[in-house]
């Protein structure tokens, strides 16, 4: 039996021929798309600072989705992240409406001879801005605010995170404006939705080994997380994401806070398996979903407040990061009067205040 084609290189097969992506013109005159009004949506989860309005999306039907071939699992429980993806193919310049109709037309072929029972993930933009649902009942979901279209664009993560298919390749290339912005208001929608935080936005990359969403696009996602947060009104702290195969200081911080926490990974600076799962178990711990990845949303709890007199695997962690900027200090976890004076001025060439006590804000400054 022939192994089947991935998504990504179903995607790569169906768009690269030639560098040149080959969509039949659907011939479809423009659809102005009605928003609803957040504030009736039925079963809507609490909306965070701002009001924001449900972006254009065009729905299966309207860009002439073929039917599922089998009934889509709808589940009762919201997802708690986004994950952006790119779909790895020629940037084009063809904006329109038309092509984007056709890409989501296409795609869906793509997910149909893979195996699949429908397009894989729940949305997509076009490289003109253009919002479309991909699975079907995706968009009937994310309106409810309760239900959850289960999808099949990250293996480990369909039941607890919704796709959004970015058209276009950005390894060396930024999406174009249109897009991206169309990016920030349905991640912002979705936020609203499901009460997601702005900060549980992530690449492919961070799940499976891949290098999806491309490197541009990737380097992009804490500007998104912030652009999303603006959007809803919001003030939060962006963490940088930490994950599997992840070496230095900041992993070697993650693995002392989490010994301080009660988990027993070795603090050698290396995201081996030993320390996803210690992160997973945290994770479980502290509620959230266990994918062994420290995101904002992790790190938020597993920091600690320390100040003069502590003492332990958090100060150690402290005292290490403080190394790589020259303080001198001695690595042995007792926070004393040396260690208080590195913090002060650390604070000091951050703007933070100088208190010598290391909160939040202070260890974001540490690990960033």
């Amino acid at each position: 039996m022939n192994t089947p084609l991935n998504r990504r290189q179903l995607l790569r097969a169906g768009l690269g021929l030639g560098g040149t992506l080959l969509l039949a013109s659907c011939g479809l005159n423009a659809q102005t798309l009605t928003p609803p009004d957040p504030a009736n949506t039925p079963g809507a989860a609490p909306l965070q600072g701002l009001a924001v309005g449900m972006p254009a999306i065009a729905g299966t039907a309207t860009w002439q989705a073929q039917a599922a071939k089998e009934a889509v699992t709808v589940l009762a429980t919201r997802p708690t992240r986004i994950i952006v993806h790119h779909t790895d193919s020629a940037n084009t310049t063809d904006l329109s409406q038309a092509r984007a109709f056709a890409l989501a037309r296409d795609i869906q072929q793509w997910h149909f001879a893979n195996g699949w029972i429908d397009s894989g993930q729940q949305f997509t933009i076009s490289r003109g801005g253009y919002v479309l649902e991909g699975r079907h009942r995706s968009l009937e979901a994310a309106q409810s605010g309760t239900l959850h279209v289960r999808g099949a664009q990250c293996e480990g993560f369909n039941d607890v995170s919704v796709g959004i298919e970015n058209e276009g390749q950005y390894m060396s290339s930024a999406p174009p404006g249109a897009q991206y912005s169309a990016l920030v208001g349905l991640c912002a929608w979705l936020c609203q939705q499901y009460g997601i935080p702005a900060t549980e936005l992530y690449g492919h990359r961070d799940f499976v080994n891949t290098s999806c969403p491309g490197d541009v696009l990737y380097a992009k996602l804490p500007q998104l997380r912030r652009d999303v947060a603006a959007r809803l009104g919001v003030t939060v702290r962006v963490w940088p994401t930490t994950r599997s195969g992840m070496t230095g200081e900041r992993v070697k911080t993650a693995q002392y806070l989490l010994r301080a926490r009660g988990q027993t990974p070795g603090a050698d600076g290396a995201y081996g398996s030993g320390t996803a799962s210690a992160v997973s178990a945290f994770e479980t711990g502290v509620n959230l979903t266990p994918d062994g990845v420290v995101g904002s949303a992790v790190w938020e709890r597993l920091v600690l407040t320390v100040r003069r007199g502590d003492a332990g695997e958090a100060v150690k962690a402290v005292q290490s990061q403080l190394n790589t900027r020259g303080a001198g200090l001695t690595v042995d976890g007792a926070f004393g009067p040396g260690t208080e004076t590195a913090v002060r001025n650390f604070q000091s060439s951050r703007s933070l205040t100088a208190d010598g006590i290391v909160g939040p804000n202070t260890w974001l400054a540490l690990v960033t």
